[in-house]
This record gives structure tokens, sequence and C-alpha cells, in this order.
């Protein structure tokens, strides 16, 4: 999504802002940690107040890429009606089986499903409607019908541009792009969608049910 938005001439990108503070506050030890909090920004309201300031380089669309779980609980979600909130969702047996290769340690929090459903919660509360929610599947297997109907949703001019990039990295990537954006630096497109297979362990089942549930609940009102 972020190379979809960012290959609009429209718009700036803006990847996950709040990463740096997530880490310095949790601890959290995923890859290049301390890098990424030596890069910064890691006082949050500086980063919220550059979310919330003039758009960079004077573009009208600026497209933030944000992590659930990074909303911290001591985070005032407040800031958020000043967003056009948009949810991407993806099956939690996917997620699961990525993330534990680069964090095989990972708990319920480090997965975001509750915090995206609480979010949402939000965000239907504030409005009195639905946001848009886009399951990534549905994304992959067709990109062109799901990104027009979310630009629709948004109010936004859906652009072809949206669709496909030149490979290879770009300077809006965070800092942490080297070891998690790999597949992303080849891509010139959505690719076709592949079912992954891999096993959830035994130990993580009691997760995968309660991401489940929150799945199910975003699932149910997606753009199809």
């Amino acid at each position: 999504m972020m190379r979809a938005w960012g290959n609009r001439p429209d718009t700036f990108v803006c990847d996950e802002p709040l990463y740096p503070h997530y880490l310095l506050i949790t601890g959290r030890q995923h890859p290049g940690a301390a890098e990424v909090i030596a890069h910064g920004p890691t006082d949050v309201q500086k980063a919220i107040d550059f979310l919330l300031g003039p758009v960079p380089q004077g573009r009208p669309i600026f497209y933030q890429k944000h992590m659930t779980h990074h909303l911290l609980p001591h985070i005032d979600r407040g800031w958020l009606r000043q967003l056009s909130n948009c949810f991407l969702i993806r099956e939690p047996r996917e997620v699961i089986t990525s993330f534990i290769k680069q964090m095989p340690d990972a708990d319920l929090a480090d997965l975001g499903y509750a915090q995206q459903s609480e979010i949402f919660d939000l965000v239907c509360q504030w409005t009195g409607r639905t946001p848009p929610v886009i399951d990534a599947r549905d994304l992959q297997e067709n990109p062109k019908k799901i990104l027009s109907s979310l630009c629709d949703a948004l109010g936004v001019e859906f652009s072809d541009r949206m669709l496909s990039w030149p490979p290879g990295p770009r300077e809006t990537d965070g800092i942490w792009a080297k070891y998690w954006y790999k597949e992303v630096d080849t891509s010139t497109g959505f690719r076709p969608y592949k079912p992954k297979n891999d096993p959830v362990p035994e130990q993580l089942q009691e997760m995968l049910e309660i991401c489940e549930g929150h799945y199910q609940r975003l699932h149910r009102h997606r753009i199809n």
C-alpha cells in the first residue's frame, strides 16, 4: 500500500512514524532496534505534531502507514480524529507464521489485532459510520477494484499509477526497511495471492483464536 500511494505524484508517504517511540518504551528487540531508536523521533508528541502538520513537499495527500501496536496504551487516541482512518487487515494465521520468523517470542500485543479492533470502534463512534476496511487478500486478487473503491470512500480520485511502480527502495522507507522490506523492494506491483500453509505452533493456538475473533469483526465490513 505504501508503494501504491507513494507512486502518486500528489501524495507524500510516511513509514511507521511511531516505531522509534514504541521500541524505546517497550524495549522489544526487533531487528535493528537500536538503530531505529537512534534515528528517531522517539518523542511521541513531536511525531504526532508532524503527522497533523502541513503535508511535506506541499502535496495534497498525506498517506501515513501505521502499525496499531505502535499506539501504546499511554498514547491518547484523540489525534486520530483529525485523520481519515483506513484499516488494512490480514488473515492472522499468515501474520503469525510470518512474524515469528523475525520475533519468535511474539505475544498478542505484538500483533496489533486487539489494538486495531479498539481503534476501529473509536473511529466508528467518532464519525458515526464505518471506515474503509481492506483485506490484504482481496487487494492482491483485485487491486484496481479495491483501490478504486478505497479512493471513492476517501473522496480521492483513483490513479492507475497505484497499480505498478519501479522496483527498489525509497527515501521514504523507514531505516528498518533492510530488515523487513526485501520482498517489497523487488516488487513492481501487487503480486497474486498465494496461500501460506505454514502451521501455527501449538503454544500459539490460543493467540491465533483471539486474533481471528478481532480479524473477523473487521472482515465483515471490508470493501469487496
